[in-house]
């Protein structure tokens, strides 16, 4: 049996990212760390609500099952 692979999660570290996460909710933040079941703390964060609001909630972390895209929006 092989075992997983941690994802390779440095070379978007410190950078702003945007997560589209279960339950259709959109956050963008900064990385400032991981763990190898890939839940993220995201430093900054801004949760977009479909109605256009944004609401500033600062350091959360994201368990990495809710996690449904991850898109780099700086240069990696």
């Amino acid at each position: 049996m092989s075992k997983a692979h941690p994802p390779e999660l440095k070379t978007f570290m410190d950078k702003k990212l945007s997560l589209k996460l279960n339950g259709g909710r959109h956050v963008q933040g900064r990385l400032r760390d991981s763990d190898p079941f890939m839940s993220l703390v995201i430093d900054e964060c801004v949760e977009m609500a479909t109605s256009g609001q944004q609401d500033n909630i600062g350091m959360v972390v994201i368990r990495g099952n809710s996690i449904v895209t991850l898109e780099a929006l700086e240069r990696v």
